[in-house]
């Protein structure tokens, strides 16, 4: 009997091996005599991954979490009226006081009150007001901002402790994950809608400064400032634009990355503004038609046309030609993505820069320096921010300092020009040494264009350079 049983367990497991191994070999190859093999995916995959997913996603949990620590916010503002008719016959000017009132949204970061929203949202205001989503209202008080990154941090004085939310890792959020935008478009409080992640590094100004995450959840005037979170409710941007000719959602909104505004959040209150932070790179993003024109033998990364003076780069060795390819193990495409990891940073942080020369690839520390103190070379001419005492005594609210002047050509001109300003380049006003690199980067330094200047004498000219 036991010899029997033996027989028939063999048996057994025989007749499954080569019913199993026939099945194998016959689902792995669909096309037999060595034509291209096609896998064919089970019934069930649509149901689990790609779009189809969207049915086995639990939005709930992250919806209910986030409409509690999103925030309205009211801007009052007041600006002055004139009459023309009675300015006209009866000389009369003294205008009338108008009221304006702006909406948005503002994400609750603390217990005790603090919140962050967007910088435009509370634009010019004389009066803020924050409601909750249990309806209390409160005033609240402007704490500091950065308009660059359009980001502004606000504190109200509950009588409670309040719901807030912990800033997420943006780095790792990736394209195509699910993610909800929570806000207030047209006064309709606690508003949640769905999309995914289309980009990320997205820069819309066109100077690379801002880097922005890309979505299609449906963002409306008024959800600015609002929460972008993940399906776990946990913030991973702050909403703050759309793209549209209409000024309503079309398809496209953009949000600030945690990331950046916990770093500019944390700044204000540990210094009172933005410490940012800059390599000291020039140069443009890489493409076939430009890689073809600089003789690069690629067509991804940073290309480095020059290494501002006295910045970490230079001091690090990175010099024309380099082409910067990752920076902390982020890969880099464009001007954008560089930015993405730079404005996490501070000055005196240290960024591991991996770059190619002469077909090959190197691995640098870059020191990070503070903004104020970088330069940049346009036509020739050193140029720097400028300083306070130097606004007002030019009576200018921007511009930047001619520091040197080392193109021949400009020679004759070098007295009048060293210690004058440049208001504009393009028409286009130039702030800091930030906006005249991104200039650079779309006009080059090769090509005229008109310059507006004011020389060290006060005497305000206009060129082309």
């Amino acid at each position: 009997m036991k010899r029997f049983s033996s027989l028939f367990l063999v048996s057994l497991l025989s007749g499954g091996i080569t019913l199993g191994a026939y099945k194998l070999l016959s689902e792995e190859k669909v096309f037999s005599n060595d034509k291209p093999v096609i896998s064919i995916a089970p019934e069930n995959h649509t149901r689990t991954v790609g779009f189809g997913g969207a049915e086995n996603i639990d939005f709930t949990a992250a919806a209910d979490k986030a409409v509690h620590y999103v925030v309205h916010v009211k801007n009052v503002s007041y600006r002055t009226v004139n009459n023309p008719m009675l300015e006209y016959f009866y000389g009369y000017r003294g205008g009338q006081q108008q009221e304006q009132v702006g909406t948005g949204s503002g994400v609750i970061i603390s217990e005790d009150g603090y919140i962050v929203t967007n910088n435009h949202v509370i634009k010019d205001a004389s009066e803020l007001e924050v409601t909750l989503n249990n309806r209390k209202s409160y005033k609240a008080k402007l704490i500091g901002s950065d308009s660059k990154m359009d980001i502004a941090l606000l504190k109200i004085d509950a009588d409670e402790k309040l719901p807030y939310t912990a800033f997420a890792n943006s780095d790792q959020i990736k394209v195509g994950e699910w993610v909800l935008a929570v806000g207030n478009p047209y006064n309709l409080t606690s508003t949640v809608t769905a999309g995914i992640v289309s980009a990320k590094a997205r820069n819309l100004s066109g100077d690379g400064l801002q880097s922005f995450i890309q979505t299609d959840a449906a963002v409306n005037p008024g959800n600015s400032g609002g929460a972008l979170v993940n399906t776990n409710g946990e913030l991973v941007g702050i909403n703050t634009m759309i793209s549209s000719m209409t000024g309503s959602y079309v398809g496209y909104s953009f949000a600030v990355p945690s990331n950046v505004a916990r770093k500019i959040v944390e700044d204000i209150l540990e210094f009172g503004n933005t410490q940012r932070a800059i390599m000291g790179v020039q140069g443009t993003e890489l493409n076939s038609k430009i890689s073809q024109e600089l003789n690069v033998g690629r067509t991804s990364g940073f290309y480095v046309s020059a290494a501002t003076k006295g910045s970490g780069a230079e001091k690090a060795g990175l010099r024309k030609g380099d082409v910067i390819t990752q920076v902390d193990g982020h890969d880099i495409y464009s001007f954008a993505d560089l930015n993405s990891v730079i404005t996490t940073k501070r000055p005196n942080d240290i960024v591991n820069v991996t770059y190619i020369r002469d077909a090959k690839t190197y691995t640098t520390g870059v020191r990070l320096i503070k903004n104020e103190f970088a330069t940049v070379e346009f036509k020739g001419m050193e140029l720097s921010n400028m300083s306070t005492a130097d606004k007002k005594r030019f009576r200018v609210s921007y511009g930047v300092k001619i520091d040197d002047v080392k193109n021949e050509r400009l020679q004759e001109y070098a007295d009048e020009l060293k210690g004058g300003v440049i208001l504009s380049i393009g028409n286009v006003k130039v702030s800091d040494v930030e906006t005249v690199s991104g200039l650079l980067k779309r006009i080059g330094d090769e090509q005229s264009v008109q310059v507006q200047l004011m020389t060290s004498n006060g005497e305000l000219v206009r060129v082309i350079m």
